[in-house]
């Protein structure tokens, strides 16, 4: 890292008021400023931004983001400029000869970061620019838009190829909070990247709570969920202009201040209704999906679906809205089969194969929504995250049904899986379980197989039923990128060969739980520290005063997670502040002073003496739950369970890291000595192949080269792993 202007951790403390790196977050800056393509899959509020723009601040030169929305920009800069980052932004939304300001202070070295849309950045005059800029990286944002198989594929985004092939030295973050499997391959391919290495962070998100309604009284249910939460910021989301408004009139008749915000408004009415809301002038919103994408507001507490939302990546997405600032947050969704009907009728255009996907997606989220199993699991298992325990924080954990051990029914229909090589889809295993005589079926010879007709006691509604809880556990996978076949996963191996037990929910059940939900009641997540409320809601008010005299959302001065540990730390000098996470230097210089004043003058009202205010938090207590290790303990510690004999996914698995981390762990190692049965990883014969590729290549060559003479029968990793092995074998013949 030499050339620095300081270190990651550094960085870290200095601008953003935190001690230590969230998961993921280190290893990819690292991989950033050694200047390697990096594709970045991490949920709302999970920090992805640090991860570019901490390189882009430690490294020589200035970081362009590209960002499709022009609130989401005017948001981040605001955050970046509060915390002392020198950054700005180039839209419409400038005058030209702000623009040109702009312009200067980027050639002259004035600015850390650049955000621009991928018209802008793509437009011939820019382009033109572009050389002339020292740039250190290209983060692209919302990346998932580059892929057809995304949930918001933008056609503008495949333009962005251009940036590798022009600029092929300068390193590219592609992120983005919503992917699925399919979609994860596809970024890295569309924007041309090298060797690029996929980070998946945990989707899960613990402080939200999840809950399920029938679509019935929906408005009075949510005039009496609003009241509950009086004061707190929230967002209604309609799937109709006039939804919003009719909605946001019943809560101000009831004595709640709701603004409505859509399409239909003009752009002047719009920033009206956004700009209060970011302000907390007014505290709830009632809105089409038009609204939220481009806020970081961190203090939104609950986020409501009047209806269902036509797919898992936008319900996770705008569920995600809700407590970015890691505090409790309340999550509802309502679901009638009405919703289903206006999807279908909406999905009758367009091609084919593009209403198919729509379709499968659909039925996913509806799967989620009628589910009778922890919620969480069936979520998290969609981005292909398994939890091994429920949740306990969705309504389902909370009110269990009856479970049956389905042991016996999942390893029929995984071994119907393995037996028509994981080439069918949902209905035809269905199909072939019960022994059915279509057309199909006996064609393809499955009539043959020895589960063929092993699952005939079942009718087919209690067979999709169990299909549809096995994909939610994990226990098997829906491949949208090979016409939605069904995929065995590590699960599987288990239930199969080790009697691993599934317990599964009988369907007659299923229908009942969801007319059941309306009485339930839902508590939300437990704060994971206690902290004084009374104090915490006058510092809240500090807040609001600050943010009016600078003009500035409140969540940008401090977010309520760091209001919280103030009102649990209650600081009376500076150097208290060390222990709060979310004080970085600028922001205790700016707005310490009056927090300070506030933490004294709470005391005196209560008869507390000052000295006895301040209390020193013990070790960690406001640290994430799972504390990531530096990059050479995390290295030896995926060194150390290979050498016990784990294999790949196994260690994946027991670390909560995707594969190909593990196997750069590993690599890394390998490369550097450690004495490693690396061979284990990879077949023989894929390795006479790879040292036959690389004879017919002739040194030297790249590794994209290599993998396109195979016209990549051969994967990258393999690729990667048998070349290290090669090429070390040569070296040490020497």
């Amino acid at each position: 890292m030499t050339g620095l202007k300081l270190t990651a951790v550094q960085a870290l403390e200095k601008y953003f008021g935190y001690h230590q790196f969230r998961p993921l977050q280190e290893e990819i800056i690292d991989r950033l400023v050694a200047g390697k393509d990096t594709v970045v899959i991490m949920p709302t509020g999970g920090g992805k931004s640090l991860c570019y723009q901490i390189p882009s601040v430690i490294m020589p030169g200035l970081g362009i983001v590209i960002s499709p929305l022009i609130a989401l920009m005017k948001d981040q800069v605001e955050g970046l400029l509060a915390v002392g980052i020198k950054a700005a932004f180039l839209n419409s939304s400038l005058s030209g000869q702000e623009q040109m300001r702009v312009m200067e202070d980027a050639h002259s070295g004035k600015l850390d970061l650049l955000y621009l849309s991928p018209e802008k950045l793509m437009s011939p005059d820019f382009q033109g620019i572009l050389p002339s800029l020292n740039i250190n990286l290209f983060a692209i944002d919302e990346a998932h838009c580059i892929s057809s198989w995304g949930h918001d594929f933008r056609p503008e985004y495949r333009q962005l190829a251009l940036l590798k092939k022009r600029f092929p030295n300068i390193p590219v973050a592609a992120l983005t909070a919503t992917a699925d499997k399919a979609t994860r391959k596809d970024i890295g391919s569309q924007l041309g990247l090298h060797d690029e290495e996929i980070f998946l962070a945990s989707f899960d998100r613990p402080n939200l709570s999840l809950e399920v309604r029938p679509g019935r009284k929906k408005w009075q249910q949510i005039v009496d969920y609003v009241l509950k939460r009086k004061g707190d910021s929230g967002i209604v989301y309609c799937n109709s202009r006039k939804g919003t408004e009719s909605l946001a009139e019943k809560l101000n008749e009831h004595g709640i201040q709701a603004g409505y915000y859509h399409a239909g408004m003009t752009d002047v009415e719009r920033n009206r209704v956004q700009e209060a809301f970011i302000n907390d002038q007014i505290p709830v919103i009632c809105a089409t999906i038009a609204f939220g994408m481009g806020i970081d507001k961190s203090n939104i507490r609950w986020v409501i679906h009047h209806n269902l939302p036509k797919n898992m990546e936008s319900f996770y997405q705008e569920i995600g809205r809700a407590g970015r600032d890691g505090a409790k947050a309340d999550t509802l969704l309502f679901f009638s089969v009405s919703d289903i009907i206006f999807y279908e009728r909406l999905m009758q255009e367009g091609p084919a194969e593009y209403k198919e996907l729509q379709r499968n997606k659909l039925k996913r989220l509806e799967d989620y929504a009628r589910a009778a199993t922890c919620r969480r699991k069936i979520l998290l298992s969609y981005f292909g995250e398994y939890l091994e325990e429920n949740c306990g924080n969705c309504d389902v954990c909370k009110s269990p049904p009856a479970t049956i051990d389905g042991t016996t029914i999942a390893q029929m229909a995984l071994s119907a899986v393995y037996r028509t090589r994981e080439t069918v889809g949902i209905q035809t295993l269905v199909d072939v379980l019960r022994g059915s005589r279509k057309r199909d079926v006996i064609q393809k010879g499955y009539n043959t197989i020895k589960t063929y007709g092993a699952g005939k006691a079942f009718s087919e509604d209690d067979w999709l039923v169990y299909v549809g809880q096995l994909i939610h556990q994990g226990i098997l996978e829906l491949a949208f990128d090979e016409n939605y076949a069904l995929k065995l996963t590590p699960v599987s191996q288990e239930v199969l060969f080790e009697n691993k037990k599934v317990e599964l929910v009988q369907p007659a059940t299923v229908e009942e739980r969801l007319a059941q939900q309306e009485k339930i009641e839902v508590r939300t997540a437990e704060p994971v520290f206690d902290f004084d409320d009374a104090l915490f809601q006058q510092l809240k008010t500090v807040r609001m005063e600050l943010s009016q005299k600078y003009s500035v959302p409140p969540y940008i001065i401090f977010h309520d997670k760091t209001l919280q540990e103030m009102a649990a730390v209650r600081p009376t000098e500076k150097a208290h502040f060390f222990y709060i996470n979310g004080v970085g230097e600028t922001k205790k210089d700016r707005y310490g002073a009056p927090f300070l004043e506030a933490v004294k003058a709470y005391g005196k009202e209560n008869g507390i003496d000052e000295k006895d205010l301040f209390k020193a938090p013990e070790q960690n207590v406001f640290a994430p739950k799972k504390q990531k290790k530096s990059r050479k303990d995390t290295v030896e510690t995926s060194v150390e369970l290979f050498k016990s004999g784990m294999d790949l996914e196994e260690i994946s698995a027991e670390r909560g890291l995707v594969p190909g981390t593990i196997f750069s762990h590993l690599m890394k190692a390998y490369q550097k000595g450690e004495d490693l049965d690396i061979g284990r990883l990879i077949d023989k014969s894929s390795l006479q192949r790879i040292q036959k590729g690389m004879i017919q290549m002739g040194e030297p060559f790249s590794l994209k080269e290599l993998f396109e003479y195979f016209e990549g029968d051969i994967s990258y990793p393999e690729l990667r792993l048998g070349v290290a092995i090669l090429r070390k074998e040569v070296i040490s013949d020497v």
